[in-house]
């Protein structure tokens, strides 16, 4: 019984994904691409595609000449689903991990 349930579970999942439009990538093109202030202190760049998707990067060293030293990296980056709802993720990367924030991630 445990493997019926658990079996249900997955194939609604894998039902409740949305279908991938790969078609649409396949034809976009960079309309828009910055790279400045490549360094050992640190980067930035930007980017946008003709399908809609951009993203934007900074990152910087922080706590120089420190055992702690490191790049902290803010950035988002933003795309159109097959719906033309746009979705955006902000985002910082630093000592403390990973930290994504967006109004349709979970909390």
């Amino acid at each position: 019984m445990k493997s019926f349930i658990v079996f249900a579970l997955f194939v609604a999942a894998v039902v409740a994904v949305p279908v991938y439009d790969a078609s649409r990538d396949k034809d976009a093109k960079v309309v828009r691409f910055d790279l400045n202030n490549i360094g050992v202190n640190g980067y930035d760049f930007a980017y946008e595609t003709s399908d809609g998707k951009v993203a934007s990067e900074v990152a910087e060293l922080k706590n120089i000449g420190s055992e702690n030293e490191g790049l902290e990296v803010r950035g988002f980056f933003s795309y159109v689903d097959n719906d033309g709802k746009v979705y955006r993720v902000d985002y910082v990367a630093n000592d403390k991990g990973f930290q994504p924030s967006a109004p349709h991630l979970p909390a």
